[in-house]
Parts: structure tokens; C-alpha cells; sequence
């Protein structure tokens, strides 16, 4: 029996009708690289089935207790059937870049079937007329429920599926699951047995995490009693991301060259990949904010995802494929209006709160809720789904997951774009994902008709932000080259003095010896 970990069932007890906890993938394939130079749906199908033994997400489901007294349970999906859960469609005319975008939204949208297995598969062809993508091409949106895995989770299990040629050598090769019961059905016995134990040992269990972190909280209360009434300040400014949410969801994504990151690096010393994307994300959100009129004089703050995976979020054989992620909430310094100065003020930001004292209060959190009985839990995320509260914290998610920067293949066709679309709560209307793929980085953000009609103006916000800052670094790096040459040329030329200094007082000196030489002669 395998029993959901307090971070997965969060993400069951905050869903509504409305928001919901699902995070959808998506891959673009070119057929024009297999083998037979098309890839048809049958053979999707009996791919993903050659692969089931590589994760599984893939074969079970969730079994809740009664009147969830305790934390759900995973169970085989006695029911499993591949084809309900792999389904196709294809573009309308005139199957362009739109079109992709509106079809994806409404899949995303619909709620998964949490009776089965909680993923999909959606096979979208005619990808016809998109700049940058091979015509013919074709899309596989992957919809997986959060309380199966997270962004790590989610790379790991495309990575069973995924190829390193067109052979189909697979990318991560697993053994074969030996144990097909791994995921029985608890009986009713079972399940009292172990919520009874639960709530037992809770209120021991959060008072060993509170003694485990007493000496860093002591430090951190210490500190802040000394720090400035507004740097405690926790709530943020409201703004439309902060407001109730439709069920109606739009997407749009735009991408960028890693290369053109490269020069970026040069405007701070020290910022990472990290804070440049925060940097690219807080820009555009000040130009979206700004063209409606709607910026407010405080900064906007951002809840970031943080992997706390071991060895970089890889998954042995024994982990399991669900959430293992801490929380950073830096602020994004939208009252900054240079480019260049607002990169810095978030690098110092994140810079702080990577530091032990802003990390001792994720980690006690995310240790504290394990321990917290399921049914006050579900009491708790309920509660805070429908209170004002949850939309003072932070106003947008911003969630950057590394991808493999090496060509992959599937069926043979070789993957060519990659992006995601992630989940909204009422009060927290903007996902801004972030992936990365084969030497490209995309920006997609997922919203409601409601909150963000507009959402191709703010991925033109998105473009214009990098603009900003790749100019930045090209005038500081012209800078430079104007400063450094001058410098060269000038010890150039005291160099050249210094030779013809030389040069010529040793043509005196053998004028003067030849004339001496004529004169005793």
C-alpha cells in the first residue's frame, strides 16, 4: 500500500470546481524524421504501451478514505484501458498558431476522470501554418493531475517516453516492474488501523520538526525584531491576478534562443538563468499592468516552485513520481522601471532568500504538513480557497523546470518545441511556465477569459521585456569595447615613441662614432 504524502493530497483538497490542480505538457513532433516519414496515431498508442512499466503514474489511481479521516491512498486501476486516456483531434483552417493555443486551453480546462488513472493524452494534428514549426507537425498534450507528480516528476515520466535517436534507444531506460500488486486496495481494517496511528503520532511528529528547527528560529525571530516594519510586510499589492477566476482558460507562449541568455549574464554579477527569467517575467508584467493602467506603486511578488529533489530531481526506483518541491515567494520589483536595475534588485532578493534564514521557514512548513491529520488539512485548504487571504500572499506563479538539451525523439519523429500550462486558484490568475529544451527557452502563460482577455498583448510584453534587457547588455558591452581599445592603442603608441626614442638615439650614437672614426683618419 502506498498512501498520498501530505503534498499531494494538497493538491486534491484545494481543487474546485473551477480551479483545478492539473498541469498539461506539450510536445510538437516532426514526422518528417521517422522512419516511414509519418507517425500515425496507432503507433503513439502502442508506443505509450511499450513504455507503461516506466512510471506508474501511468496504471494507478487515487482511493479515497471515508469522510477523509485519513490521506488518500494509490491503488491499480483495475479498469485500465490505454485508449480511453490517449484521444486525437486535428486543427480547423486554418490550423495556425491560434488555433493551437484555443485547443489547447479547452483541454486543459476540462477535468481529468479521477475514477481512473489522472492523466490524458491529447494527439492534436494539422499543425499546418505556425512560423517555426516543420507544416504537418503534430502536438501530444499531456494532462496529469498535480497529486501525481510535479515539474521534476512530470520530466521524468516524458523521459520513459522519450528516445535519444530514431532508432528508439530510450532516454531513460528502467527495469521492468516485477510487483503488478504493488498498488492493492486497503480494507477498511487497514485504513482505521493507520489513520488511528496518525493522529496519534501527529502532534508528536510537529512538535519534533518545530525542536528540529528551534536554534534557526530563534535566529530568524532575532533578525527581524531588528529589520523595518515594511520588509516584514507579507501582503501584496491587488491587482486583476487577484481576483475570482473563470473557468475558462487561455493560453499563449513565445521562446527565446539560450544563446541570446548568454550576454545577460554580463549586467550583474552573479544572476543566474533564474533571475533573468523573473527578471523577463516582472518587465512584462509591468507593461501588461502599465498599458491598462493598472500598475500599482508596490511590487508585484511572485510564488516560485523549488525542486528539493536529491541529485537534481532525478527519481530512483524506489522514490515515487509525486511532489517534492519548497517554495520561494521573492518579489519582482515592478516599482523598478530600468531594466538592468530591476535584474539586480531581484537577484539580491532571491540571493536573500536562498539564505538559511529564509529557507528555515519553507523547510519547517513543508515538514509541519506532513504531519497534519488529512481531515484538518482539507478543513485548512478549503478554508483558505474561499478567504480574501489567499490572494494577499502573491500575486502570480512563475515555474522555471529544466528540460534535456539534446535533441529526443518519439515514433521516431524528433521533438521540436516543448511548453506547459499550468494551474490557477481563485485569487491567483496567472501561470507563467517556464521550459527548457535543445538550446530554446519558452515562456507560457496560462490564464481565464476573465482575467486576462489579452493574453497575446502580454506575450508580446514578454518579448519586449527581454528586448529591454538584451539592449542593456549589448550598450554595456559596447561600452566596454569602446573603453578597452582605447587603452591598447594608447600603450601602442607610447610603445611605438619608446622604439623611435631608441631607434634614434642609437642613430646619433653611430653618427657620433663614425664622424670621431673620420677624424682621426
Amino acid at each position: 500500500m502506498q498512501q498520498l504524502s501530505a503534498q499531494d493530497a494538497q493538491f486534491l483538497y484545494m481543487e474546485t470546481n473551477k480551479s483545478l490542480s492539473q498541469v498539461t505538457s506539450v510536445a510538437i513532433f516532426d514526422p518528417s524524421t521517422a522512419p516511414s516519414g509519418t507517425v500515425r496515431f496507432k503507433e503513439i498508442i502502442e508506443h505509450v504501451r511499450s513504455r507503461l512499466h516506466t512510471s506508474p503514474i501511468y496504471k494507478r489511481r487515487i482511493y479515497h478514505v471515508p469522510l477523509e479521516l485519513d490521506y488518500p491512498y494509490w491503488v491499480d486501476d483495475e479498469h485500465f484501458d490505454i485508449e480511453y486516456h490517449i484521444r486525437h483531434g486535428r486543427l480547423p483552417h486554418p490550423a495556425d498558431w491560434r488555433q493551437l493555443c484555443i485547443h489547447l486551453a479547452r483541454f486543459h480546462s476540462r477535468p481529468l476522470d479521477m475514477q481512473r488513472a489522472p492523466w490524458e493524452m491529447y494527439v492534436i494534428e494539422g499543425i499546418d501554418n505556425v512560423p517555426g514549426i516543420p507544416s504537418g507537425a503534430y502536438a501530444v498534450a499531456t494532462k496529469i493531475h498535480h497529486a501525481a507528480a510535479d515539474g521534476m516528476a512530470i520530466v521524468n515520466f516524458f523521459g520513459g517516453l522519450m528516445d535519444i535517436d530514431q532508432k528508439g534507444t530510450p532516454v531513460m531506460p528502467v527495469k521492468q516492474r516485477v510487483n503488478s500488486n504493488r498498488y492493492e486496495k486497503p480494507t477498511p481494517f487497514q485504513m482505521s488501523a493507520r489513520g488511528l496511528i496518525n493522529y496519534v503520532r501527529s502532534p508528536m511528529q510537529v512538535a519534533n520538526s518545530f525542536m528540529r528547527y528551534a536554534p534557526g528560529i530563534v535566529q530568524q525571530v532575532k533578525r527581524q525584531i531588528t529589520e523595518k516594519q515594511q520588509e516584514a510586510k507579507t501582503t501584496v499589492p491587488i491587482t486583476r491576478f487577484n481576483l475570482e477566476t473563470s473557468p475558462h482558460r487561455v493560453f499563449d507562449s513565445t521562446s527565446f534562443s539560450l544563446e541570446e541568455f548568454k550576454p545577460l549574464r554580463g549586467l550583474v554579477k552573479g544572476c543566474t538563468i533564474n533571475d533573468m527569467v523573473l527578471a523577463i517575467c516582472s518587465g512584462a508584467l509591468r507593461k501588461y499592468l502599465g498599458h491598462h493602467k493598472e500598475l500599482p506603486s508596490e511590487s508585484l511578488r511572485a510564488f516560485v516552485p523549488v525542486n528539493v529533489r536529491a541529485s537534481k530531481g532525478s527519481l530512483s526506483e524506489t522514490d515515487h513520481p509525486g511532489n517534492n518541491i519548497s517554495t520561494m515567494s521573492p518579489l519582482l520589483r515592478t516599482d523598478i522601471a530600468d531594466p538592468v536595475e530591476r535584474l539586480a534588485a531581484i537577484h539580491a532578493e532571491t540571493r536573500e532568500q536562498k539564505a538559511a534564514r529564509k529557507g528555515i521557514s519553507a523547510r519547517l512548513m513543508t515538514d509541519v504538513t506532513r504531519h497534519i491529520p488529512a481531515s484538518t488539512q482539507l478543513l485548512a485548504a478549503r478554508l483558505m480557497m474561499r478567504s480574501e487571504m489567499a490572494g494577499r500572499m502573491t500575486n502570480v506563479c512563475i515555474s522555471n523546470v529544466p528540460g534535456p538539451q539534446v535533441p529526443v525523439y518519439m515514433n521516431g519523429a524528433k521533438l521540436v518545441h516543448q511548453m506547459g500550462l499550468g494551474p490557477l486558484a481563485d485569487r491567483m490568475g496567472l501561470f507563467i511556465a517556464v521550459t527548457s529544451y535543445d538550446g530554446r527557452m519558452s515562456f507560457s502563460a496560462t490564464s481565464c477569459r476573465r482575467t486576462m482577455p489579452d493574453v497575446d498583448f502580454f506575450m508580446q510584453c514578454i518579448r519586449e521585456s527581454f528586448s529591454d534587457l538584451s539592449a542593456a547588455a549589448v550598450q554595456a558591452m559596447d561600452t566596454k569595447a569602446d573603453n578597452t581599445p582605447t587603452k591598447k592603442v594608447s600603450q601602442k603608441v607610447s610603445s611605438k615613441k619608446r622604439v623611435s626614442k631608441k631607434t634614434t638615439s642609437s642613430k646619433k650614437k653611430s653618427t657620433k662614432k663614425a664622424s670621431k672614426r673620420a677624424a682621426k683618419k
